[in-house]
């Protein structure tokens, strides 16, 4: 396998010299710069980058500079790398569809003389296409986005467009957006936005490094465009030629707003959707609506595992992976990937995709019969594009029509589905497919395939037009096989007169340098030599034989030329003809791809729901008003999915009023973070329209999903790993509603523990009193499970904090040996110690530092400051030395939220490091001289 691979990507040879060198790098040098930009050049038998493209490529690919080669002399040279086509094919699905950070370019030519024939983006993939899914599946559609910012005091309003190049789909929406821009982000995520145009002066602006953050989160490439490539004036008349339907529509949508129209006018410019006119009429334009889906911004999207990683170990690791068990080619995963970063708000179109995969789940024979059907599917929106572009064959007609014929397939296996579900099959997909095969649509599609196209060749790789289809083509055809004839006669009179044994001494063969000929080994012709000199025509002498030939043969040849050309050219114009024809019918076939895609998925959620070790169920959905959360034996279906896992259930009840706020305690490795992560994943499955991994489900649809599981040291954007969790923290508190769900692992570890616990209580105070969303909240500081009780068992209680409950991850310490064991089980009640010492035994320090932590933990317990909670007495025990008056601790809670409130409202994307760093000390010293006031207070600042 290594020996393959290393033969697929050696290094061609580079083959220039001196002269063309010299020509090649007068033009290099007229090239523009631009950093971004990977260009080949085109020498035929293999590819060639130069500069710093050549030293990227050699790092980047071949992991080594060795690659490398010198084109020219003197200060003249440059570095070049040469590149085969595999490697080329490569490096371009590397750029354009895993990074975000180059362009690719192609050009063709010779000397000095080149010119560009192909260029794209991960937005605008453009006519790499055709390389980039030769062998591989589109499993994406990219989307380029523009963004039309206008900052001004109460916020930014943002004008956005987008299009969508596979399916023909242009859209525009316009809102207002806070500091964080976490509409832009949530925007993003939804499109599956690949490329993201911005103007060039929004670049500059101070306000641009937030927005510019919120790009780098979400994997996008930022393009910058002159600001006056920005305006809507002319928008509704290029939309007039490339939008299908009624033109008052487009401009009444059109006209209600003020800055996405310069955005979508923006877009259609940069992917020249005009220049094209295979474009026109056949795009459709919507509104985009940031509240039809549930708002998923790319942390909640990484803390999830919503999408593949080129670091999965395998491909059960992400939720894509697990749930993508589509047969059709390409077409149900970019549904998929779509319907995974888009779910549902609407219970109604919630509870109709879970009765059709319930439909399925319950009907195995029915399941299998339409997956084995839906794996004879071609990628049919791939294909009508092809036609609409004027790019297709009849090899993509008969793919279409391949295709097509399993359609009455389809439909047979759906109208024998009796259950309780029929009525909604029979609208859904059996009347659809009824008009889509009658004889006015595809069934006259597949009589025009079957009367034009020659399906006896099709086993041998030839897609030819039917003789029988045209009457010149079969005067051709007739006349080409009465010729091969003729011809075949003069091989026989040939070998008779040369006393040869037919094709086996004496052979017939076909070339493009003399057409028919003769050919006779070396050994052979010294026999004839004598009639070969008299009778016939020697055309050449080699090694491997002598060809020849005689009047009759090369006449006979010449005429078969002429035939054969006139048959092409005829073939050529039939199958333009009919691929014409062919392209009348893409309507028809966006429907149809858009329902097969649809019934892919759902039936991938039925096979992963039947076919799963472990129970899936469907969920019981209610508005988001109303109802609970509530998940008995839940489970994370990915961690389950994994070989080595034998996966603990556990209930989860966010109950409003009740345990809508969790906290969560228990040691590291216990499984907090995974038993918070599960109840989002489950959420987001069912909202998708997927069973979940659990014995009973009811949930209160989320309009977003919130997680901050985890800040890493952002120390190359000058972000320090504290400012880094407040920036993550601000935006939740900023964008949450109590119609959310919101997710928080180990808030307040990037800074010291009065000030991280302090900050935890303050944010968890707000989220309960003032959001009013749905969390779970896990955390180490086990002393915030007194937050359950704040006041609220108390008799001088000012204020009741309510909806707070408490629950851990259990562990068992064994009093003798102190070996700690985990038992993954989440459990009512605060957890009432730390198990760090026991964690880091597991990790074997050393005995001495060991006993050292455990002196050292004994001395500060005593000085710790908070109350803890017993499990069993349901009341506050007084478990430090020292105590406060419940009104004080009311006061300084009150202040330090206040505190909290202030440091949320601070601009801090506006700021450098040291500009934040002044604000927040200046914010501190006013709460330290407010703890006058409160003895609870004083106590973080001793």
């Amino acid at each position: 396998m290594d020996e393959n691979f290393e033969e697929k990507n050696k290094l061609p040879e580079l083959k220039l010299d001196a002269k063309q060198a010299q020509g090649f790098l007068s033009f290099f040098k007229t090239l523009p710069s631009d950093p971004r930009a990977i260009r080949f050049f085109d020498r035929r038998d293999y590819y060639t980058a130069h500069g710093e493209n050549a030293t990227f490529i050699a790092k980047t690919y071949y992991h080594t500079t060795t690659a490398l080669r010198q084109l020219g002399s003197g200060s003249d040279a440059i570095s070049t790398v040469s590149v085969n086509k595999n490697m080329f094919e490569t490096v371009a699905r590397d750029l354009l569809l895993e990074r975000t950070d180059h362009t690719l370019e192609l050009y063709e030519g010779s000397g000095s003389n080149w010119k560009l024939v192909k260029s794209g983006t991960p937005g605008n993939l453009g006519s790499f296409e055709d390389i980039l899914f030769a062998n591989n599946e589109m499993q994406d559609s990219p989307v380029v986005v523009a963004l039309f910012p206008n900052f001004r005091d109460n916020g930014c309003t943002l004008g956005l467009g987008y299009v969508n190049l596979t399916t023909r789909v242009l859209g525009l929406t316009e809102f207002l957006d806070d500091s964080h821009f976490t509409n832009v982000e949530s925007a993003l995520v939804a499109l599956g936005c690949k490329e993201c145009l911005l103007p060039s002066e929004s670049a500059k602006s101070s306000e641009y490094r937030s927005l510019n953050d919120a790009m780098t989160r979400c994997g996008v490439m930022v393009t910058e465009r002159k600001k006056n490539e920005f305006k809507g004036r002319d928008l509704v008349q290029d939309l007039s030629r490339l939008v299908k339907g009624s033109i008052e529509l487009v401009r009444d949508l059109v006209a209600g707003f003020e800055f996405a129209p310069g955005a979508l006018g923006c877009i259609i410019s940069y992917v020249e959707l005009l220049s094209d006119e295979s474009n026109y009429g056949n795009y459709t334009i919507r509104q985009y609506n940031l509240d039809s889906y549930m708002r998923l911004d790319s942390a909640a999207m990484k803390a999830l595992n919503v999408m593949e990683s080129k670091s999965d170990a395998n491909k059960n690791f992400s939720l894509f992976g697990l749930m993508n068990r589509t047969c059709t080619a390409g077409m149900g995963k970019r549904l998929l990937h779509m319907w995974l970063k888009q779910p549902l708000l609407d219970v109604d179109e919630i509870n109709s995709r879970l009765d059709l995969v319930q439909a399925f789940v319950e009907d195995t024979a029915l399941r299998q019969d339409l997956r084995q059907h839906l794996k004879r599917i071609s990628d049919i929106e791939r294909l009508i594009r092809c036609l609409q572009k004027k790019r297709a064959s009849l090899f993509h007609i008969v793919k279409l029509y391949q295709s097509s014929i399993r359609l009455p397939y389809i439909r047979s296996a759906l109208e024998r589905y009796d259950g309780q579900f029929a009525s909604l099959i029979k609208e859904r997909y059996l009347d659809p497919l009824k008009c889509w095969t009658d004889d006015g649509h595809l069934n006259k599609f597949i009589g025009l395939v079957e009367a034009s196209v020659d399906l006896d060749q099709l086993e041998s790789g030839e897609y030819i037009i039917s003789s029988a289809y045209d009457s010149n083509l079969s005067a051709l055809k007739n006349e080409q096989e009465t010729l091969e004839r003729q011809i075949h006669n003069l091989h026989k009179l040939a070998a008779a007169d040369l006393d040869l044994v037919l094709d086996k001494a004496l052979k017939l063969e076909k070339g493009t340098q003399y057409g028919h000929v003769f050919r006779i080994t070396k050994k052979e012709e010294t026999k004839v030599r004598k009639k070969l000199n008299t009778h016939f025509i020697i055309l050449e002498t080699r090694k491997d034989g002598v060809k020849f030939t005689n009047t009759k043969l090369k006449k006979l040849g010449d005429e078969y030329q002429r035939v054969l050309r006139d048959y092409m050219n005829c073939q050529k114009e039939l199958v333009a003809r009919v691929v014409q024809t062919a392209a009348s019918f893409s309507e028809v076939f966006e429907e149809v791809a858009g329902s097969l895609s649809e019934l892919d998925v759902l039936l991938s959620f039925a096979d992963l729901a039947a076919c799963s070790p472990s129970l899936y169920t469907r969920p019981s959905i209610t508005p988001s008003d109303v109802g609970d959360i509530i998940l008995h034996g839940s489970r994370h279906p990915c961690v389950e999915a994994q070989d080595w896992v034998n996966f603990i259930p556990n209930d989860c009840k966010l109950v409003r009023e009740k345990s809508w706020f969790q906290i969560i305690t228990g040691p590291n490795m216990g499984g907090k973070s995974t038993y918070i992560r599960q109840v989002g994943v489950n959420i987001l499955m069912a909202q998708v329209g997927s069973f979940v991994p659990c014995d009973k489900a009811c949930i209160s649809v989320r309009d977003c999903i919130f997680a901050r599981v985890g800040a890493g040291d952002c120390q190359l954007r000058g972000v320090s790993t504290f400012m880094q969790e407040m920036l993550e923290t601000a935006s939740i508190l900023k964008g949450a509603t109590e119609k959310s769900l919101i997710i928080i692992d180990e808030l307040g570890r990037g800074t010291s523990t009065y000030d991280g616990f302090g900050l935890a209580w303050a944010i968890c105070e707000y989220i309960v009193e003032v959001i009013k969303a749905p969390t779970l909240f896990a955390t180490h500081f086990h002393e915030l499970t007194a937050l359950a009780h704040e006041n609220g068992g108390c008799e001088h209680s000012s204020k009741k904090i309510i909806g707070v409950a408490n629950y851990h991850v259990s562990a068992h310490i064994d009093s003798s040996s102190r070996k700690l064991t985990m038992l993954y089980k989440v459990e009512p009640g605060a957890c009432d110690q730390s198990f760090g010492i026991h964690v880091a035994e597991f990790a074997n320090f050393p005995e001495s530092v060991v006993a050292l932590a455990r002196q050292k933990a004994s001395e500060l317990e005593d000085f710790s400051p908070m109350v803890i909670v017993s499990n069993d007495a349901k009341e506050i025990v007084a478990k430090r030395k020292r105590e406060f008056d419940p009104d004080d601790i009311s006061r300084g809670a009150s202040r330090a939220h206040k505190f909290l409130k202030d440091f949320t409202e601070l601009p801090l994307d506006k700021m450098d490091l040291e500009q934040a760093l002044q604000h927040v000390s200046k914010l501190r010293t006013e709460l330290e001289k407010d703890t006058t006031n409160s003895c609870w207070l004083q106590q973080f600042f001793q």
